[in-house]
């Protein structure tokens, strides 16, 4: 390919919308030709902000176009597993932000759709670009680093239906299908396979109907443990927050900030083109795309999360 990949951002108000377009205006191989969005003045405003061409309501609209080879699904969780699979049969590239699904059943019929298809299908599995996790996953891939425990918090103040920007969700987030996946996945990307898994949950909150605060436990195929602590209730820093204890040293990981375990600053400024976990999500999709490969984080290397998490579900029912 010589020419631009044209991208659609679907949920481009929304806050990982825009984390999108942010990202992609750093692009030189990418070219957003159309957002959409569930209503059209705040779906215009995003288009003007970032001098898209054009703006329209819901995923048929952006699917029939011919100037969109690839579509961004930044869209509510339950919407994810169907909204991938109709992108790829319309066929055109997908990246759909994490979680794949809500279900493993969901998530397995999308990897057949996935792979009935010569697209790329790749989910927003981020920690696996954070340049903090990736100098991590260097050292870990050279042999130079062996993971042999994981302490990770993630923690919000969101007792009302909000999203990241404080506004108001026609959706109800969830702990563990979509906080939870961040973390498991990462500790089978830089751990090995997970052979076991263990969850406790909270009160579910009497609105809202999920559990405000959950415990999980994960042991690898290596041996390596990961403790996940979650809750909606913290009041405090928001975030997820990554203790790494290894055979040679240990580091913690704030986003794209690493420290070793003494909170001396590591220079991870060279890991990668840029320091935005997104931007570099969006520059590999882009790049699988102009290459014709498989993505990192792509939809068959993250399914077996989901196996986990389906798992863990069961535990709590």
């Amino acid at each position: 390919m010589t020419e631009k990949v044209r991208v659609a951002v679907v949920g481009a108000a929304g806050a990982f919308g825009m984390k999108h377009l942010d990202g992609l205006a750093q692009i030189d191989d990418a070219e957003v030709t159309v957002v959409s969005g569930t209503r059209p003045e705040p779906t215009q405003a995003v288009a003007e902000r970032y001098g898209v061409p054009a703006a329209v309501v819901g995923l048929d609209a952006v699917l029939e176009r011919d100037d969109v080879d690839a579509v961004i699904l930044a869209t509510p969780t339950q919407m994810h597993a169907a909204q991938t699979q109709a992108v790829l049969a319309a066929g055109k590239h997908v990246q759909v932000e994490i979680p794949l699904a809500d279900s493993l059943a969901d998530a397995q019929a999308t990897l057949a759709a996935a792979e009935a298809s010569d697209r790329v299908a790749m989910v927003g599995h981020t920690r696996r670009f954070n340049p903090s996790h990736q100098w991590v996953h260097e050292r870990v891939t050279a042999g130079e680093f062996a993971v042999q425990q994981m302490d990770v918090q993630t923690y919000f103040f969101r007792r009302t239906n909000t999203n990241a920007k404080g506004e108001p969700r026609s959706w109800t987030d969830h702990l563990l299908w979509h906080h939870a996946a961040h973390t498991v996945d990462l500790f089978a990307y830089q751990a090995g396979r997970i052979v076991q898994a263990n969850a406790l949950q909270g009160p579910l909150h009497p609105v809202l109907g999920i559990a405000m605060d959950m415990s999980i436990q994960l042991k690898s195929e290596t041996g390596a443990i990961c403790t996940l602590s979650l809750s909606f209730n913290n009041e405090g820093p928001f975030g997820t927050f990554f203790r790494y204890i290894g055979d040679t040293g240990t580091y913690i990981a704030r986003y794209d900030d690493l420290v070793d375990g003494a909170e001396n600053p590591i220079d991870v400024s060279q890991v990668a083109v840029s320091m935005n976990g997104i931007e570099l999500q969006d520059r590999e999709f882009i790049a699988a795309i102009r290459e014709g490969r498989e993505p990192n984080s792509s939809v068959r290397q993250v399914l077996d999360c989901y196996r986990v998490l389906a798992e863990l579900e069961e535990q709590l029912a």
